[in-house]
């Protein structure tokens, strides 16, 4: 494994490129050499039928409804993330060594990242490519460079083989996927020899959090590993990255805490996601007998959904940025305004902690048994039937707000949700019906 594939990172692409004088056109990556992981049936991994972001723009760029802009300081990104529904707002930034082009990354130089709810876009200062990972709803994480330099037709080329090769690991759930890590880093970048490595999700402690990054926020910030390297004084708390970086060659001066603590916990989701897709397939293929295969990460799943294995908040968090109020904004709502997007940030992350990735095209492909059985779990625990150890951090009113959030908002839920908030009382004042799921999604 290289180096880059063993330092603090949301996804790495590792591509092969040609260095030195020049030579012939020739791709930006390899595609089809070398051992993929899930190439065969049921999987498919090298399937290219796709319908992620990446994909879809391509396409779209190939039928000229479309162009991207090249920027003399940003290059194609700000088009890109345009393009991509994108929001600045959700830039953080990673100083540890990451990506194939890990040596132009340093605390002086953090790569950036930008993501939305199924989409992950990568820049590094003066790099020579674009790096993404954008999320497929049956084939999960597929990677994407795009050559930073001006063209007549910019193009995305996947990167196929090579990135699976760190992106197919415990850390991902044996699936593609993509991650988190936090790290110990050396002044250069490095991660510190003999130091542990934590992959963050929203159970990992605060101060387990975000080495080898930079974290802005006006509050809710003690306690992480992020701002400086570990054998630095660390800094006091930032609300910018003014002063400590040149932020020029960045979109934004901030590396806003909320977004950090939303892409802990989408990370993780997305990876769950595919592993209970990828197992369902491959039981179904062989007969599908054994549902234990696929039940085991859908149980895994309900359970991370319902944020059953959050930390607790020791503070108030106040970001720095308009990404909490951009990423709330996105909705849907129901009849009282309520939304899953909805931040609390003063216990936990969301004010109804079940996650909104229940909306995404990922989860709305999961195969029947296995939606099937989410469904039922999530009805057990929501409807106050599953009253478990594992979800006691689910009071009664996270419950029923959940179960109304998602009857009002959700379409395709089975039948049984609807008939029984209509025999149970509903909370003041709102009424759902199908007509209203409906509406929702118009």
């Amino acid at each position: 494994m290289s180096l880059s594939a063993k330092l603090s990172v949301v996804f790495v692409v590792v591509v092969a490129v040609s260095v030195g004088a020049a030579v012939a056109p020739a791709p930006i990556v390899v595609k089809n050499q070398g051992f993929l992981p899930f190439a065969e049936a049921p999987i498919n991994y090298r399937s290219q039928a796709l319908s992620d972001p990446i994909a879809k723009l391509e396409k779209r760029l190939e039928r000229n409804e479309t162009t991207l802009r090249y920027d003399s300081k940003y290059g194609y990104l700000k088009s890109v993330l345009e393009a991509l529904q994108v929001p600045v707002s959700s830039q953080v930034l990673v100083f540890s060594k990451t990506s194939f082009q890990f040596p132009n990354i340093t605390p002086a130089t953090p790569r950036a990242l930008y993501y939305n709810d199924d989409v992950y876009v990568g820049r590094v200062h003066d790099g020579k490519f674009l790096e993404f990972a954008a999320f497929d709803p049956m084939q999960g994480a597929i990677f994407y460079v795009m050559d930073a330099q001006r063209a007549e037709k910019p193009r995305f080329e996947r990167a196929e083989v090579d990135c699976v090769q760190c992106h197919v690991a415990t850390s991902t759930r044996g699936v593609p996927g993509v991650l988190m890590r936090s790290v110990f880093t050396k002044p250069s970048g490095y991660q510190a020899a003999g130091t542990p490595a934590f992959i963050t999700g929203q159970e990992s402690p605060m101060n387990q959090r975000w080495g080898g990054w930079y974290v802005t926020a006006k509050s809710g910030a003690q306690g992480h590993m992020g701002n400086s390297p570990v054998s630095d004084k660390r800094p006091a708390p930032l609300t910018s990255l003014a002063g400590l970086i040149d932020t020029t060659p960045y979109l934004t001066g901030t590396s806003d805490i909320v977004a950090l603590m939303v892409l802990a916990h989408q990370t993780q989701m997305h990876n769950l996601i595919t592993q209970t897709n990828y197992q369902t397939r491959l039981a179904l293929s062989a007969g599908g007998v054994a549902r234990e295969q696929f039940e085991e990460p859908a149980e895994q799943l309900v359970r991370y959904l319902l944020f059953t294995n959050e930390i607790k908040l020791d503070a108030p968090v106040v970001g720095t940025s308009d990404f909490a109020e951009e990423f709330a904004a996105r909705g849907p709502r129901d009849a009282h305004g309520r939304s899953l997007r909805d931040f609390d940030l003063h216990s936990r992350i969301f004010k109804y902690p079940c996650s909104y990735l229940v909306y995404s095209q990922d989860f709305d492909a999961l195969p029947a048994p296995a939606k099937e059985y989410i469904y039922r779990r999530l009805f057990e625990v929501l409807s106050g039937r599953d009253q478990s150890p594992e979800f006691a951090s689910l009071s009664s009113e996270d419950r029923r707000a959940i179960l109304e959030i998602l009857v009002a908002t959700k379409p395709g839920l089975p039948d049984e949700w609807m008939q029984f908030l209509q025999t149970a009382p509903l909370t003041a004042g709102l009424t759902v019906n199908r007509n209203q799921q409906k509406g929702n999604h118009e």
